[in-house]
């Protein structure tokens, strides 16, 4: 048998990593809370003109597949849905900024769908 320190620490440890799961899921990305239905609404509507199939009618290259999104967006690789919601609110070159046309809920929604589409690959 294990001595009983050692039970103990096992315990610590175990318990310590629940906590830590645990906190991580409680922050886990705030689009977890979004209607991603309603944000593939907003995409047919506002978006799809130009990214329609997560393509770019405009720039080629500049998709919304996950690895143009990764090398085009600053901090894609870090914060997804923050990264496309900045691009949706604030535009950037040819793309509008939609700040004054969506909520933040709706870009939140929106940047959830866009997110969960290239992470299936569109």
């Amino acid at each position: 048998m294990y001595p009983p320190y050692l039970l103990n620490l096992i315990k610590i440890i175990v318990i310590s990593l629940c906590a830590i799961a645990q906190f991580g899921f409680a922050f886990f990305h705030t689009a977890i809370a979004v209607d991603v239905s309603n944000g593939g609404k907003i995409f047919t509507n506002n978006c799809a003109s130009c990214h329609l199939g997560g393509g770019n009618i405009l720039i080629s290259q500049k998709t919304l597949q996950k690895q143009a999104l990764s090398q085009y967006l600053d901090n894609y690789n870090t914060d997804s849905i923050q990264a496309i919601v900045s691009q949706v609110t604030n535009g950037k070159n040819a793309m509008p900024a939609f700040k004054s046309k969506l909520s933040e809920q709706e870009i939140l929604e929106v940047a959830a769908f866009v997110f969960q589409k290239a992470e299936q690959g569109w």
